[in-house]
């Protein structure tokens, strides 16, 4: 997979969402365990809703092997959206990693990264991504720091 050189904008993934009643805790902010949710949801979106909407095959056959999060501010009940940024920061034959940031225009809320590696469901075993997803994924692919 081939590393862009384009700006971040052109890169990321944007999914934007409003923060539900029901994600707020009793402290009066957005409980943490929502913030997996926010990520599953803009995964979902970048890999299946989005190529869906523009007629293109969805990528499918991905387990995630780890998750890691970093709370950075608290996230408080608010009447605009929120965004989760997804790219690709790493590519493997079987793997990648993902990295996330959930925030506004001016505040970064939580970062976070995700493994992802290839599945074979009907086998039940680690698999190699087809050129096609291959592909996919790197149109998400950051450039080296």
């Amino acid at each position: 997979m081939q590393q862009t050189d384009l700006p971040a904008a052109e890169y990321r993934h944007v999914y934007e969402f409003n923060i539900r009643f029901g994600d707020i805790d009793s402290q009066g902010h957005v409980n943490n365990v929502k913030f997996l949710g926010y990520l599953e949801d803009a995964r979902l979106e970048m890999f299946h809703g989005d190529p869906v909407r523009k007629g293109e095959q969805p990528v499918r056959g991905m387990v995630i092997s780890r998750h890691e999060i970093d709370y950075r501010l608290p996230l408080l009940p608010t009447v605009y959206p929120i965004r989760v940024e997804t790219w690709v920061t790493e590519a493997r034959a079987a793997s990648f990693k993902l990295a996330y940031e959930v925030r506004d225009d001016e505040n970064v809320y939580a970062t976070a990264t995700s493994t992802l590696v290839a599945f074979d469901v009907e086998a039940n075993r680690l698999r190699r991504f087809t050129p096609e997803e291959r592909e996919f994924i790197g149109r998400y692919l950051a450039p080296p720091a």
